[in-house]
């Protein structure tokens, strides 16, 4: 009886699988969004915000030859408020002149994603 209900479920979800793979008609409105922050001297830079609900492990950054770290990420059209955290440190951005106040008193980084 074990056996019969595992086979069913892994077909249930090779089903599943296929419909969601073979779907290409519906498009996904999500667009690669680049983050870059320019810390020569920084060890690790750390991309978080509301779109991955304040993560503290947030997104990694990678830093190129010219010390500018630089990532990117898949959003939704819409208005995101994001911060960098540098070797421990809330960063934030410091080309970005569009912030908003926070809870804590401070403020964040805003990036509006087009349509």
């Amino acid at each position: 009886m074990g056996v019969r209900k595992r086979e069913v479920k892994r077909r249930a979800v090779k089903k599943a699988t296929k419909v969601k793979r073979g779907n290409s008609r519906v498009k996904s409105k999500q667009k690669m969004v680049e983050f870059e922050l320019v810390a020569p001297t920084a060890n690790k830079v750390i991309l978080t915000g509301d779109f991955n609900s304040w993560n503290v492990e947030g997104i990694a950054m990678k830093k190129n030859r010219k010390g500018i770290w630089k990532t990117k990420v898949s959003l939704e059209p819409g208005r995101y408020e994001y911060k960098f955290i540098v070797d421990g440190e809330w960063w934030n951005d410091p080309a970005n002149s569009n912030m908003v106040p926070n809870i804590y008193g401070g403020v964040n980084s805003v990036k509006e994603v087009g349509v």
